[in-house]
């Protein structure tokens, strides 16, 4: 049973997309959605774009309910780390969340559990929330070390973490194998059971690590695919508490029927 009711978190990653006109333009379109069918509701909005993106659209949605989150950050507060953006640089900005470990930063950066862990700590300590991203690829999945690749990536990434910086923190499940743009791919999503399995087993490990009323309180999504013709299926499963969308989400139509997905009666 649950401790309390999680909010339904739906968080669109931009990834590498839309120049900054086209951006605005879709975050004033999720904002007037929002007004209209999130307000008064259980469910949470966040859009992810590019660093060159946060300002102008922190500005677009200042006055929203739909938050803005960064989708990296560096670990170190400054120095000699060309190209790279700090966590109090992202701060700065006005964003409320940063994704943290995302499977193409492991993948095409070679980012380690230890250096997502040190992003999720810089996050923190600027009062921002991360999102942390886990999963495992498609030879782990065959190899079925799906378990334990989750348990490994959850106590290295969550080194140092206490019981109450735990409740600052969302999770998101996305297996590598499921997302459609990732070379990766298995060419088909992960079934709304699948995923369901995997985040019980993530509530299962923090509570080993954190206590149950943590565990139960954390909101994790999932990420993989997700599209308004499958997003109600996932976001009705018992341990799934909302979507990391891609590719759906820079369509105002796609994103917003995926919001309009997560509208369950409690």
């Amino acid at each position: 049973m649950r401790m309390s009711v999680r909010p339904k978190i739906i968080a669109a990653n931009w990834k590498m997309n839309l120049t900054i006109s086209e951006g605005k333009k879709l975050a004033e379109d999720v904002h007037k959605y929002s007004q209209l069918h999130v307000s008064g509701t259980n469910i949470k909005v966040i859009v992810c774009p590019p660093f060159t993106h946060l300002t102008e659209i922190v500005h677009v949605l200042k006055d929203s309910e739909v938050k803005v989150g960064a989708q990296d950050c560096h670990f170190e507060p400054s120095g000699a780390f060309t190209g790279d953006v700090s966590a109090p640089m992202v701060a700065g900005t006005g964003c409320a969340y940063c994704i943290v470990g995302h499977s193409e930063r492991r993948q095409n950066h070679a980012e380690a559990n230890r250096v997502v862990n040190a992003k999720l700590l810089a996050v923190l300590r600027n009062n921002m929330i991360p999102i942390l991203c886990i999963g495992e690829t498609a030879e782990e999945k065959r190899n079925n070390k799906t378990n334990a690749v989750l348990s490994v990536q959850l106590k290295e990434c969550l080194a140092g973490i206490s019981r109450e910086q735990i409740s600052k923190i969302v999770l998101a499940y996305e297996p590598v194998w499921a997302i459609s743009t990732s070379k990766d791919n298995l060419g088909q999503p992960a079934t709304p059971k699948d995923a369901n399995d995997a985040h019980a087993f993530i509530r299962e490990k923090l509570k080993e690590m954190f206590g149950n009323e943590a565990a139960q309180n954390t909101v994790i999504l999932y990420g993989g695919s997700v599209k308004p013709e499958n997003a109600r299926l996932f976001l009705t499963q018992k341990d799934i508490d909302g979507c990391l969308v891609g590719g759906a989400s820079l369509k105002k139509d796609s994103f917003c029927g995926i919001i309009d997905a997560a509208n369950i009666p409690q």
